[in-house]
């Protein structure tokens, strides 16, 4: 209640009205002197905290994945990046890599942009190169990756 009166602008008669409930319940939650909604009370709460909070959640996410924190991507797809008959040969694997905030950054901002699978795939796999094959530059600084056949993908804040 607190959350939503905070919303509202400290509107008490624009909560009521939100949750569909009169302004005296609303008062008697606030105060304390009710404390157990009944069943449709309780439900438009949980959908207008959710609605309110949870933007919010992800907001500060995106925003830590992309300054400090970085995200982890988990993946099962194709990488190619050496000849065949090489231990560097494409072929199928599962990888969980830890990706920079940079990476991060780009991959949050296409998707934000709505950028097409292929423009996403793109940014992902370039951070999934860096973080995995080359190992943030190293002796691998100019390895081309080959990222294909995308069997799952799951990206984590």
């Amino acid at each position: 209640m607190k959350l939503l009166r905070t919303r509202e602008k400290g509107s008490t008669k624009s909560l009521a009205e939100r949750l569909g409930v009169s302004r005296k319940t609303v008062q008697r939650y606030l105060s304390g002197a009710s404390t157990k909604p009944n069943k449709r009370l309780q439900a438009a709460l949980v959908q207008e905290t959710e609605s309110e909070w949870q933007p919010q959640v992800r907001a500060q996410a995106r925003q830590r994945a992309a300054s400090s924190g970085g995200l982890v991507i988990s993946c099962r797809a194709y990488f190619g990046l050496g000849p065949e008959g090489t231990s560097d040969a494409g072929r199928v694997r599962d990888i969980t890599v830890a990706v920079s905030p940079s990476h991060a950054a780009n991959i949050i901002a296409a998707r934000e942009e709505s950028a097409t699978e292929s423009d996403l795939h793109e940014a992902v796999a370039e951070a999934i190169a860096d973080a995995y094959f080359r190992q943030g530059g190293g002796g691998r600084a100019g390895l081309e990756v080959k990222f294909a056949d995308v069997e799952w993908l799951n990206i984590a804040f």
